[in-house]
């Protein structure tokens, strides 16, 4: 069973790198952060996949932080886009 997670993490990363190609390539802005999201969505299932593998809890600790980064991170980045600002209204 284990030599099957391992080879689920491999093919989750050649598959993550098909995704950056798409985010270099992407004909749109949208279609670059869409798929840098599903690479980080894949990095985080990366590592969860070797974390129990290894049996090793700081890597389910450390994949929860990173899916909450990827989380902000694209919100961010889809309200810069949408807005062309970060930050709320400002006061005069």
């Amino acid at each position: 069973m284990e030599t099957f997670f391992w080879a689920l993490a491999v093919f989750l990363l050649l598959n993550a790198f098909s995704c950056l190609w798409r985010a270099w390539r992407g004909p749109t802005v949208y279609d670059r952060v869409l798929a840098i999201n599903v690479v980080g969505t894949k990095t985080l299932v990366v590592l969860v996949v070797v974390g129990v593998v290894a049996g090793r809890g700081l890597f389910l600790d450390v994949a929860l932080v990173y899916g909450l980064l990827n989380f902000v991170i694209t919100l961010a980045a889809s309200r810069f886009m949408e807005t062309g600002r970060l930050g709320g209204e400002q006061a005069p």
